[in-house]
């Protein structure tokens, strides 16, 4: 299955993109599980302040490492990661976290989905009753449904995840407002905008208990962001993304 999956990936132009900030524990172990199933890799260095750049290296791992400081957020991780994509002419990535917590061995159901849906966005979706799932993930998550339904008119089991395959060749150079946390949303609504199918697949997830967990998600400042973000969705809703959809929609009939 490996060695399949890897052919697949190949043959397809998918590679794979691992925003990191302080995974230094977690992220040698993330990148060589993925390795099993894809070897075009970008762990992208988002200002890691901790021993992640050290241990990448000491690993020699057979992967390209994107840096910069100072931390800009995950939003910003991602694009630096798809524009390099993009320029090395991949049309798909897959993108998961550098804390353990999304499995590799998922890799391959992401891989086998891309012939029947090649211009879909593939969302990687968790049920909300994991074992140690932290209760404030499974209201941001329910938040976070809610607001997309009412921005698109789309329903998503988990429009949190960050285990996700992005069509690049149907999103081109996508500009997003955010830069951190919040722009993941932002991409599944900007998507959805532009007519891209958007396709949940269950995944497994595992949560650490609390005393091990490692999150760089602030309830306050994070949570205020992502309010202001929905607000501003909401009316540009209105004005460009329903309209958009209802012209792509009377198109294709």
């Amino acid at each position: 299955m490996p060695e399949e999956t890897k052919s697949l990936m190949k043959s397809q132009r998918a590679c794979v993109i691992i925003p990191t900030y302080n995974n230094a524990s977690t992220v040698v172990d993330v990148v060589r599980s993925v390795l099993h199933y894809c070897e075009d890799v970008f762990v992208v260095n988002d200002g890691c302040t901790d021993d992640t750049m050290m241990v990448l290296q000491q690993a020699a791992l057979p992967i390209k490492i994107l840096a910069y400081t100072p931390n800009k957020g995950k939003g910003t991780a991602l694009t630096t990661g798809f524009r390099e994509a993009l320029r090395q002419g991949f049309r798909y990535a897959l993108t998961l976290d550098s804390d353990g917590q999304h499995k590799a061995e998922d890799i391959p159901t992401f891989a086998a989905y891309i012939a029947h849906h090649e211009d879909a966005l593939l969302l990687g979706s968790r049920g909300l009753e994991h074992e140690n799932m932290p209760r404030k993930n499974t209201f941001a998550n329910r938040f976070s449904n809610f607001w997309f339904t009412v921005q698109t008119g789309k329903r998503l089991p988990d429009t949190q995840t960050g285990f996700r395959l992005y069509p690049l060749h149907k999103m081109g150079n996508m500009r997003l407002f955010t830069s951190r946390y919040e722009a993941e949303l932002e991409l599944l609504v900007f998507s959805a905008w532009r007519g891209i199918d958007i396709v949940p697949l269950p995944i497994h997830v595992y949560y650490p208990p609390a005393e091990e967990r490692v999150s760089h998600f602030r309830p306050g400042p994070d949570f205020a962001r992502i309010s202001l973000l929905n607000t501003c969705l909401c009316f540009i809703a209105i004005l460009y993304g329903y309209p958009s959809m209802f012209i792509r929609k009377v198109l294709k009939k």
